[in-house]
């Protein structure tokens, strides 16, 4: 083997985990949705969560993911602690499904059909397909398919040609004893976790080892070490992904950590008794792609079948390793996880969440402020001021995180949704700072000692319950994604800007009458103008869920078109124009 064959396996390994990492790329986007949905039945019971893992990582193609995955789970509070442990023991079965994969490559023979079956053989059809869906169409689902049949292509590619530069090494004497090396068992754990942990990746590289099989000098016992040790090393990856988490989401990577080396101990120890009582031959014989696969099955199912009914004491474990601190000190609660990131679906379904608390906030924060116009107290303010606080620290929080999240690859209802949610945390955010307004023109009415003539007020409540039915048909539209609701939406704004009008001239009208001050006029225009400015956002929030439902993002396009030539329109505008017709002057 020359140097030529070193920079071939390396060029190899190169392409196997490019294709590995664009094919869970794109499974990942294809299956975003139902990640969501397996995410919600996590609850329902440990077997359930144990089906989640194995089935979200058979999906992904990668253990490491979904465990960093479950970690930015636990950190976001989607999870708890025992949910995360069932996840996580699934996680490493799902696992195998990529070394049985990695096994077609060693199938050999000289019927068309077990040619057919070969990687080789199917792997230039899979990758003409996967390219001409990438390159040629402009559905992003079939862009996704079209990826995963690439990365699978050059996967298989990268294996095939790992295999053709390691395949002289069976000739050299030193790699023979290189191989003998591993017969100790100890030294096989070692090299197989240092070598997962290089890769970041226990798929990978079990990969790698099926690809030295080919050279006939790994035997099936010394392969067996050295897959144990794989599965210590992939735990790498997510104990790097804790850093910085919460004490409960670093508890989740130690019982990964926990779960592999305990599982490995012990099943290394029964390897081990049974080599020196019993003479096996198996153990002997060379280790092919699929005996790797089936070795890698059995290691992971057994580490979960018997650590299956201890999942109270690892999680014990944890917090004994990680213990809670002294006193009564709390963790700050972090409401956005970087790590659901590399799961986009995740990712907008907490943003999604967290939307919703913030667009319950504002409107909270507006119906006090109504509340402080009719009986004022400093306890109202006060509350108000905390509600408009937090509205704007979630529309920090949220705006950073979504135009981050943005350069992640992600599907189109994804960035659909990712666009939709930056469109509204804006006027939500504007909503609550009206709220303040509204609080500081009903302070100064306090201060001045301030009275509005009888005229006036009753003028007021009519165009505050037309606000607050706006408000109530806009938060519907939002929180329960009613299209009918949001349609109503649109010709209660109209009659609100109408009502504006209609007070800003009675109250002229009274200023000439001398009925009326100046000084009541500024505050009475400040309430005009914060209410029609309420009522103008959630038009932006209604006409945004109905345009978004349509796959279009054009406002002023919608307004036009539902104002004018729309018959359902007028007759909801006269509706609410005869219900919020102001009193006789």
């Amino acid at each position: 083997m020359d140097v030529f064959n070193v920079l071939t396996l390396i060029g190899g390994l190169c392409l196997f985990l490019f294709g590995m990492n664009t094919m869970g790329e794109g499974l990942e986007k294809s299956a975003g949705n139902g990640l969501k949905a397996l995410l919600g039945k996590l609850t329902t019971g440990k077997f359930v969560g144990f089906l989640t893992g194995l089935g979200v990582t058979a999906v992904i193609q990668s253990s490491s993911a979904t465990t960093v995955m479950v970690v930015g789970f636990v950190n976001s509070r989607l999870m708890t602690l025992r949910q995360a442990i069932n996840v996580i023991m699934g996680a490493n079965v799902g696992t195998t499904v990529t070394a049985w994969i990695l096994s077609l490559a060693g199938i050999e023979g000289d019927n068309f059909f077990m040619k057919l079956l070969k990687p080789t053989s199917f792997s230039p059809v899979l990758a003409l397909i996967g390219i001409i869906l990438v390159m040629g169409s402009k559905n992003s689902k079939k862009k996704d398919v079209g990826g995963i049949l690439l990365g699978f292509a050059t996967l298989m590619f990268g294996m095939d040609t790992m295999s053709g530069a390691v395949s002289g090494l069976s000739e050299l004497e030193g790699f023979r004893n290189l191989m003998l090396m591993f017969s100790n068992p100890i030294l096989g754990v070692l090299v197989g976790a240092v070598m997962t942990a290089i890769i970041q990746s226990s798929s990978a590289s079990v990969g790698v080892l099926q690809a030295l099989s080919a050279t006939g000098q790994i035997t099936v016992g010394a392969s067996i070490p050295i897959i144990m040790g794989q599965n210590i090393g992939t735990c790498v990856t997510a104990l790097l992904s804790s850093v910085g988490a919460n004490r409960n989401a670093r508890r989740a990577s130690v019982v990964h950590l926990c779960f592999n080396i305990i599982g490995t101990g012990i099943l290394l120890a029964v390897f081990s008794i049974v080599r020196a009582v019993v003479s096996v031959p198996l153990f002997d014989s060379a280790a092919s792609a699929w005996s790797i696969a089936l070795v890698h099955s059995i290691f992971n199912v057994a580490c979960t079948v018997l650590m299956f009914p201890a999942t109270g004491l690892l999680e014990k474990l944890s917090v004994k390793l990680i213990p809670e601190p002294k006193g009564d000190a709390t963790e700050a609660k972090i409401e956005l996880d970087e790590r659901l990131m590399n799961t986009p679906a995740l990712a907008i379904s907490r943003c999604h969440d967290l939307t919703v608390k913030m667009a319950t906030v504002s409107e909270e924060a507006l119906r006090k402020s109504m509340f402080a116009l009719q009986d004022y107290s400093p306890e109202l303010a006060e509350r108000v001021r905390v509600l408009e606080g937090k509205a704007d620290r979630y529309e920090d929080i949220l705006g950073s995180y979504l135009v981050k999240l943005n350069t992640y690859p992600m599907s189109a209802a994804d960035s659909h949704e990712s666009a939709k949610l930056l469109h509204l945390i804006g006027d939500f955010e504007r909503i609550s700072d009206h709220a303040v307004n509204l609080l500081e023109s009903a302070e100064e009415i306090k201060e001045k000692g301030i009275a509005f003539s009888d005229p006036a007020q009753r003028e007021l409540k009519v165009l505050m319950a037309a606000t607050e039915e706006i408000v109530f048909y806009t938060m519907k539209a939002f929180l329960d994604g009613d299209l009918a609701a949001a349609s109503q939406v649109e010709p209660l704004e109209q009659v609100v800007d109408d009502l504006k009008d209609q007070l800003r001239l009675r109250h002229i009208q009274r200023l000439q009458k001398g009925e009326c001050s100046i000084e009541v006029g500024f505050v009475w225009a400040d309430l005009l103008t914060n209410f029609e400015r309420v009522s103008d956002h959630c038009s932006n929030i209604a006409g945004c869920m109905i345009e978004m439902a349509h796959d279009a993002m054009d406002m002023h396009e919608y307004l036009n078109n539902i104002k004018h030539n729309n018959p359902v329109y007028q007759e909801k505008y006269k509706q609410y124009s005869e219900k919020y017709a102001l009193p006789c002057a």
